[in-house]
């Protein structure tokens, strides 16, 4: 997360820079845990973070088997009946951005792909912050 903390521009606001930090760490945490769980610790996870003009767009490649992020999503029951607090991290990742994704790449790993956007189409910022 420090290295995170780095790419950190004044531009965006400090509420939409807190909301990426926390997706980009369970995704990140999710890779570890899950897609990683029976992996060696020589199989890297990759992050990257792009900073646009009005988005940040933050990228974490798994050498997993993947899953189907759509129906896991339909699967995961309602926040106040999980005692299981399994499927969270998805839940919070889906809160803190606008879009998110999880494809199988040609070079059979996964991207998760999350995005937020931090300004408006007439160039101020958003006052929505998470949908």
């Amino acid at each position: 997360m420090s290295w995170f903390a780095q790419l950190y521009e004044p531009q965006i606001p400090r509420a939409i820079w807190l909301r990426c930090e926390l997706a980009l760490a369970e995704g990140f945490t999710n890779a570890v845990r899950h897609a990683h769980k029976d992996k060696s610790k020589d199989v890297p996870i990759d992050v990257e973070v792009t900073i646009a003009d009005d988005t940040i767009e933050m990228r974490i490649w798994d050498g997993g088997a993947g899953f189907d992020l759509k129906q896991h999503l339909e699967n995961i029951p309602k926040s106040e009946d999980n005692q299981t607090g399994g499927g969270r991290g998805l839940q919070l990742i889906q809160k803190t951005t606008d879009d998110f994704s999880y494809t199988r790449t040609v070079d059979n790993r996964n991207c998760l792909l999350m995005m937020k956007s931090y300004r408006g189409e007439n160039g101020s910022i958003q006052r929505k912050i998470a949908d």
